[in-house]
């Protein structure tokens, strides 16, 4: 066999081999184009990522946040996402009228508690409250019938929105924690119905603090996240305990894209740790206030602190990216 003939054969024989592979799955960022979505909050229950978002809806050229709803996405692995309809809107609390701002879902017992933050209509001011269900599609209904926290219970600053952004964090004991807040991050402990504050609200100490706060544990570390400045990026802080004191890290997300606002969810799925955000970037009509999600990897340093995200347009894989 001539050598000509040996490469050839080669060639097609690699060629045929690479056909027979499994294919890379990719993703593309924004992950969701045919509607604006915003404030990712992910949920991993099982062997399913769930994914709740804001959905800005004003108007082509109308600069204000406009929501009333909240949407809901599943996926089995980062690159494909179904869509589950909107199982939560401000109706849904008989004693809100407006704004459906960013929320997160855990799981508690086989239910479901959606901490949502909404405009009270009797009380001035934001409020936080509490929908149940029995599936992490929903639907969910009004688990108290009035306000877990709203405006004249927090203090710390004058504003009327400080109280948006709830996160929930189940500790190792079983304790669960609500952290929420606008220019001033606040923390109480919640009762195991998870309806109920079990303590006093108390601010956090972290610096350059404006809003979205998200709580994650990586090898026995707190993690405390948040957008931070404006236009805003995200910065973090570690800590040992809950109740701090909480030591600031810097940077983990930059300006997303033309967007104003960060808002950030960080989790764990299959072995992969993801950053989960929204920017300005869907090619028709996104802003700061048309905005969609976006994913991409997450990479620890030895000494636990996070490597800064690179946000890219082409998104996750399956199987995940791996770094040399």
């Amino acid at each position: 066999m001539t050598t000509q003939l040996r490469r050839l054969l080669s060639l097609v024989l690699g060629a045929a081999l690479a056909s027979l592979a499994p294919q890379a799955l990719h993703a593309t960022n924004p992950i969701i184009t045919n509607v604006y979505t915003a404030d990712p909050a992910a949920l991993v229950y099982k062997d399913t990522v769930y994914l709740y978002t804001g959905n800005d809806i004003a108007p082509d050229r109308v600069e204000s946040y406009r929501m009333s709803r909240w949407l809901c996405y599943s996926s089995t692995n980062m690159v494909d996402w179904t869509p589950h309809g909107s199982p939560l809107a401000v109706t849904n609390f008989a004693w809100a009228k407006a704004d459906a701002w960013a929320g997160q879902v855990i799981e508690r017992a086989g239910k479901f508690y959606w901490y949502a933050p909404v405009e009270h209509a009797t009380i001035h001011g934001k409020a936080i409250g509490v929908a149940v269900a029995d599936r992490p599609t929903g639907p969910f209904v009004d688990a108290r019938g009035s306000a877990l926290i709203t405006n004249d219970q927090t203090t710390a600053t004058k504003i009327s929105w400080d109280d948006i952004d709830p996160t929930v964090w189940i500790d190792d004991d079983g304790q669960a924690y609500l952290f929420w807040g606008n220019t001033k991050c606040y923390y109480a402990k919640l009762q195991e119905n998870m309806t109920e504050l079990a303590g006093p609200i108390q601010v956090v100490d972290v610096p350059h603090y404006e809003e979205a706060p998200w709580i994650h544990k990586y090898h026995g570390l707190f993690y405390l996240s948040y957008a931070s400045g404006f236009p805003e990026k995200t910065a973090y802080a570690t800590s040992t305990n809950l109740n701090g004191p909480w030591t600031y890290r810097g940077l983990v997300g930059e300006l997303a894209g033309n967007s104003n606002t960060a808002h950030q969810s960080i989790i764990e799925f299959k072995g992969q740790w993801y950053f989960i955000y929204h920017n300005g970037g869907l090619q028709r009509g996104g802003s700061s206030f048309h905005r969609s999600v976006c994913v991409d990897y997450l990479y620890y340093n030895p000494d636990g602190t996070m490597q800064r995200v690179i946000q890219t347009t082409e998104g996750v894989s399956v199987p995940p990216h791996r770094p040399l």
